[in-house]
């Protein structure tokens, strides 16, 4: 029977040396996406910052995160139990085994609260239930005076829905993709008739 090499990447983030572990079926197997690249070139970590990497892939978001700050403050999820056994592996690979990572459709299963960055490069492949979900629920997810930082090639659906929910969002035009930064400045979505949940 023949067996196939592990596609491995060494990637170098804003000055951090990492290696990771990914497979063919998982999104972005060959290198990091751009996205997620351009997300990484602009958030800034404070030292007290709990972290949510929601769709953590094969864990670059989180992992990079981890090691720009304590591993135990940092948290990754994602729905692809190959996804989250590959993140387990280069969270040991890269020396922060101490990560928290799970098996999550979104924040169905998880029960972590008070982040004060949520980060996503959400699926645009799909239609926006999913980024819907990430926005809504995130924001509930959040302490006031926390952020929701996400990547998309899609710019209007993103700003609209931000604004709803947040009250607005800064917008940075990176490469050919939209980073989204939104904080939450209070308890109560900003469009007060959108329904709530947990």
């Amino acid at each position: 029977m023949q067996t196939f090499p592990i596609p491995t990447i060494d990637a170098m983030i804003q000055g951090v040396h990492l290696a990771f572990e990914t497979a063919p079926g998982l999104f972005s197997p060959q290198g990091i996406d751009e996205g997620t690249a351009s997300l990484l070139a602009n958030v800034q970590f404070h030292e007290n910052d709990k972290v949510l990497d929601l769709g953590c892939g094969y864990g670059v978001i989180g992992i990079y995160a981890a090691k720009r700050l304590s591993p135990q403050q940092v948290f990754l999820v994602d729905n692809d139990r190959a996804a989250v056994e590959c993140a387990l592996r280069n969270a040991q690979m890269n020396g922060v085994e101490s990560i928290h990572i799970q098996c999550s459709d979104g924040f169905r299963g998880l029960g972590e609260k008070d982040f004060t960055k949520i980060l996503c490069n959400p699926p645009f492949h799909t239609d926006f239930s999913v980024a819907k979900h990430f926005i809504e629920k995130g924001f509930n997810r959040l302490v006031v005076g926390g952020s929701m930082w996400m990547v998309t090639k899609r710019e209007d659906w993103y700003r609209n829905k931000l604004r709803g929910i947040f009250g607005g969002a800064r917008v940075t035009r990176q490469n050919s993709y939209f980073v989204f930064e939104a904080v939450k400045k209070s308890d109560t979505y900003a469009n007060h008739l959108t329904i709530r949940g947990p």
